[in-house]
């Protein structure tokens, strides 16, 4: 059995392993990282092989990290990337270049058709009727999305809301209140298959599915790094955070929204964004907290969204693809029944 992992941000972890009365066996590590000193490749090796196959990632890593000897030096892995590539290789998982991928970057449509979309997308990648896809968004109005299980009154001041013309609106995923003003942010969702993400603990999908928008926005001249569980974040503060919905049918939706520039008087105005909740964030402003794009890098929109396209191209071999007019209509009648309801907006009050 053969798994591969790649560290995000970090390096390669490839491991080849056979499964014998239910133990590994005939475990090798390998990978592009650096480790020190040399021997400690054979203690890891010597971990792993014997554990029962359904041991999970942090069984994996405790096993490795027991017999590392004193001082040893992983670089660009670690032994939950170890145990993370076994997971992976016991069940065959797939990795980026075993699927065909489409972009997508189509006209503007309202805040609720978005939403209504990825959920369409979502499913149908996870029915396999469309290919795995990166959609750029487009809206033709300002929106405060919130997450699926956020109170409306506790997120949104309703009268703040409507002085600066943003429309409410709830995703399916779960997550905090984004501020969506025209021509401000960057949003893009991914609709994968299960299987890409199969042996990962939750936390590490976050980071594996954005770790390319991390070299984009590295070749942009932005030191970003993602900092847990789902925020996106260079030198000066916050960029973006992401959100995932994981679907019955094996499809996952993750989505992620980054401040291309902001307002932050309008953005505290309209959110109720508390003390507490920033307490952590080592800030008592909100507006400080979220590092736009557009002052970081001086370029346009438009010309971000290229660059994203274009590095998700590169890296996986994806082509242009299109939504069909079908898509299109069954996300016009989840508008109708579900994300323009009042009960579904106020499923959490």
């Amino acid at each position: 059995m053969h798994g591969e992992y790649k560290v995000p941000g970090g390096k390669l972890v490839v491991v080849d392993l056979e499964e014998q009365d239910g133990r590994i066996a005939g475990f090798h590590l390998a990978g592009d990282f650096f480790l020190e000193p040399d021997s400690a490749l054979d203690d890891i090796d010597a971990a792993v092989n014997g554990l029962p196959v359904e041991a999970d990632v942090a069984t994996i890593a405790a096993a490795v990290r027991a017999a590392l000897p004193d001082g040893a030096q992983l670089l660009g892995f670690t032994p939950e990337a170890v145990g993370t590539a076994v997971r992976r290789a016991l069940i065959t998982a797939p990795g980026w270049g075993d699927f065909t991928w489409e972009v997508v970057h189509e006209r503007p449509v309202s805040p609720r058709m978005n939403l209504a979309l990825d959920e369409v997308l979502t499913t149908r990648v996870g029915d396999g009727r469309r290919n795995p896809t990166l959609r750029l968004w487009e809206w033709d109005e300002n929106a405060v999305v919130i997450g699926s299980f956020q109170s409306l009154r506790n997120e949104v001041d309703p009268d703040g809301a409507a002085r600066h013309g943003f429309d409410v609106v709830r995703r399916i995923s779960g997550g905090g209140a984004m501020l969506m003003a025209a021509n401000s942010i960057v949003t893009y969702s991914l609709y994968v298959p299960a299987s890409l993400v199969a042996g990962m603990t939750f936390a590490d999908s976050y980071a594996f599915l954005d770790d390319w928008v991390l070299q984009a926005l590295r070749s942009l001249g932005i030191d970003a790094v993602y900092q847990p569980l789902n925020d996106i974040a260079g030198p000066h503060g916050k960029i973006g955070g992401a959100a995932q919905k994981r679907l019955a049918n094996g499809g996952v939706l993750h989505h992620a929204t980054l401040s291309y520039d902001m307002d932050g008087a309008v953005m505290t105005d309209v959110l109720r964004i508390g003390r507490e909740k920033l307490s952590d964030k080592g800030t008592v402003s909100a507006a400080k907290r979220v590092d736009p794009l557009r002052s970081q890098t001086g370029l346009s929109r438009e010309a971000i969204i290229e660059r994203f396209i274009d590095t998700f191209t590169k890296l996986y071999g994806a082509v242009p693809g299109t939504i069909s007019d079908e898509e299109y209509a069954e996300a016009e009648q989840l508008v109708a029944t579900k994300f323009a309801t009042d009960a579904w907006l106020r499923r959490v009050p």
